[in-house]
């Protein structure tokens, strides 16, 4: 019997530690796709890489049977998709464009070929992806291809954190990542075309949303939350772990997560209850608090404007909670929080978006971030009590000496 494969597009953090190291355990060859010529050769070089899992129980992971192909290389991208027993993606939603047209004439040649219908795991941490990917999909398919009954697009919830390392560490070895424990992907059981395939941790979910909504508004929210108000509290701080573990950092991100949760209960109640809620928020806590992980204030607080947009996961946390009429006073402090958010990377920069929403959008005041970043309309009833709320959270912190950690135990919501 022939080994499966799967054709993984993005050969970073996630494609690696993540995705390529799941279907690989269980006997896939994993070909990856990227642009990275470094990472390509070596690849192809070694035909296996390490993940090391940096939590309470160390361990070294050894993912084989893998190579590598150009995304350049669309002949023979096209040739791999053609070939697929499954495909996944994990390229940065801003990249997703750039692979369209190859897939497209990948998916083209398979059904010349006779080949039967092939799934496509949307590994992007992007709501709405099924329909955004299709929608790019699409465009590169000839009108009478057959996509919706040929093509499974499968959304997902990426729960697993994983840190960014060092150029050191890149340098000594390419391949090498690090991540933590956590190894469950949550896969759209009602989005795939051939079955969910028999690969442990990964969990099919009726109702998918509910999911990519619980990772959005509690684990990203938490994560992001710890970053804005402990970058605040501790600017010399460098690690999430250094500032999770001081009290008052942990209580408002915990009391943030359960604003959301309790919206998310409302929401989906076939889904969520306060039990697995809190099972849920506790696990968060105690993986943001992974020392040995090292992750960094700066990777979860970066990209300001995508993380304070309309649909992510501040603002939408909002909203989802006005909707069902649960009081914010610690998401929006948060929200508040990341407008002041200056963590810098290892090359002593902020990321370039942060720069311009510093330099260019920041200046102009806090009205302009929530009406052109955040998407909040001054003139709609809905949002109107929010812009209010964020707006009172954020002169509140102006008027703090940030100097002094105490200031925290002021907020009186």
């Amino acid at each position: 019997m022939s080994t499966k494969k799967l054709l993984q597009f993005g050969a970073g953090k996630i494609g690696r530690s993540f995705i390529g190291q799941l279907f690989s355990r269980v006997g896939y060859e994993v070909v990856f796709v990227d642009i990275d010529s470094i990472l390509i050769s070596a690849l192809n070089r070694e035909g296996r890489y390490r993940v090391e899992i940096k939590d309470i129980h160390p361990q070294t992971i050894w993912v084989e049977n893998v190579r590598a192909v150009n995304a350049q290389d669309t002949a023979q991208v096209g040739q791999e998709v053609a070939t697929a027993d499954i495909i996944a993606t994990a390229v940065g939603p801003p990249a997703l464009p750039h692979i369209y047209s190859t897939l497209a004439q990948g998916l083209v040649k398979r059904n010349r070929m006779g080949k039967g219908p092939l799934d496509i795991i949307i590994c992007e941490n992007l709501r709405d992806a099924a329909r955004i990917f299709r929608f790019g999909l699409a465009r590169y398919l000839p009108e009478d291809f057959p996509l919706d009954s040929f093509v499974g697009l499968v959304e997902t919830s990426i729960g697993k954190m994983v840190p960014i390392m060092s150029p050191e560490q890149h340098r000594e070895d390419p391949l090498l990542v690090f991540a933590e424990s956590y190894n469950t992907l949550i896969v759209d059981e009602k989005g795939f075309k051939t079955g969910v395939p028999a690969v442990k941790d990964l969990e099919a979910k009726e109702n998918m949303k509910a999911y990519v909504d619980r990772k959005a508004f509690i684990h990203n929210l938490g994560h992001a939350i710890t970053a804005y108000l402990g970058h605040l509290v501790h600017p010399e701080a460098t690690f999430i772990w250094k500032v999770i573990e001081e009290k008052r950092i942990y209580r408002a991100a915990w009391s943030a997560m359960w604003e959301a949760a309790q919206a998310l209960i409302a929401e989906y109640p076939q889904e969520f209850n306060q039990d697995n809620q809190k099972e849920h928020i506790e696990d968060l806590l105690r993986r943001f608090g992974n020392r040995a992980l090292g992750d960094t204030i700066y990777r979860v607080g970066r990209d300001l404007p995508r993380k304070l947009s309309p649909g992510d996961r501040l603002i939408g946390a909002l909203r989802l909670d006005t909707k069902h009429s649960i009081s914010t006073p610690y998401t929006t402090l948060g929200t508040a929080a990341a407008m002041l958010f200056r963590a810098k990377g290892p090359d002593g920069q902020l990321l370039p978006p942060d720069q311009r929403f510093c330099q260019e959008i920041y200046p102009q005041g806090v009205d302009c971030v929530l009406e052109t970043v955040c998407g909040l309309d001054p003139q709609s009833p809905r949002d109107c009590p929010l812009i209010d709320a964020i707006k009172k959270a954020h002169r509140f912190l102006i008027e703090q000496d940030l100097n002094n950690p105490d200031w925290i135990e002021r907020y009186t919501p």
